[in-house]
């Protein structure tokens, strides 16, 4: 049998002054600046001008020594902002659904998913408190709560859980109160949306058409009975089975970020009042029973 040498060539990295060169693109390990950047603003507009971030980042005023209350101010600042989105995006939905304009309120319905999923995410970031931290500065809140937020009690009002009560919380800011309380009284996205049932044909009784919008929506067997309509006919109401589906993915999103928000708080205050008043987490497992569009819901036992 005859004996084959196989010869195998190693490429050896070259020297250069003593250092080997390699294929590495991370050799240079640098970005130089491009002669096309923009790097005079004195009479320009700059990102930080268009975004007015000054003032946003010199907000965070922490009223401890404690490191982790710029952490809790943070999350806090940064869910504020994502509820403004999110009720700028349901205003502009219940405007699109009472013009007809299906497409659009699709689209910014589907927005609001997506921003309710981010801030509960958010939630996981301010889990990293442990209570013994939290418990350093927790004092220095005084009676200040999440329950008192402005952005949350606009997204309630706009799903359609009123409660004119909730108002003497910001009676202290009279322009907010006053944006609060047209909403208050003004039709939720269900309330909207139930109105595009009866133009469409389907029965709905007259005392939901012609409800109090100041108190919180109860189910009402006409709009279960639409409902199931549009689900067991989806081709012939394929906008309306659509929308339906589209509130659905709102309300999943919202109970999870209410469950996240109690889990959260029970695990770094346990069950403690909460520093606005409440109950703390009793006051908070009590939202996860709400429904926002309960025939939806409903409807799912029927079919």
């Amino acid at each position: 049998m005859t004996k084959i040498n196989k010869t195998i060539i190693i490429n050896t990295p070259k020297l250069k002054n003593g250092a080997m060169i390699m294929g590495c693109p991370y050799n240079n390990n640098s970005r130089p600046m491009e002669d096309g950047i923009h790097t005079d603003f004195k009479d320009d507009m700059s990102y930080g001008d268009y975004l007015n971030l000054a003032p946003i980042l010199s907000s965070q005023n922490p009223l401890s020594d404690q490191h982790d209350e710029m952490l809790f101010i943070i999350i806090h600042q940064a869910s504020e902002l994502w509820l403004k989105l999110a009720g700028h995006e349901l205003s502009k939905a219940i405007q699109n659904i009472q013009e007809g304009d299906f497409g659009h309120a699709f689209k910014v319905i589907s927005r609001v998913k997506q921003i309710l999923n981010q801030l509960t995410q958010s939630w996981n970031i301010l889990s990293t408190l442990t209570p013994v931290d939290y418990l350093k500065f927790r004092d220095a809140l005084g009676h200040s709560s999440g329950f008192q937020s402005y952005g949350y009690r606009k997204i309630e009002f706009l799903l359609g859980n009123k409660n004119a009560s909730l108002l003497q919380v910001h009676e202290n800011d009279p322009v907010i109160y006053q944006e609060l309380k047209q909403i208050l009284q003004q039709p939720s996205l269900y309330d909207v949306t139930i109105k595009v049932l009866e133009k469409t044909g389907l029965k709905i009784a007259h005392s939901v058409l012609e409800r109090d919008f100041t108190q919180p929506y109860q189910k009402h067997d006409s709009v279960l009975k639409a409902w199931l309509n549009v689900y067991q006919n989806a081709d012939e109401h394929f906008q309306l089975y659509e929308l339906a589906e589209k509130l659905v993915d709102i309300e999943d999103s919202f109970q999870q970020w209410r469950f996240k928000h109690m889990y959260t708080v029970q695990r770094i205050i346990g069950n403690k009042a909460g520093t606005g008043g409440s109950s703390g987490v009793a006051f908070l497992k009590q939202a996860l029973d709400i429904s926002f569009f309960p025939e939806l819901f409903e409807l799912r036992t029927h079919l």
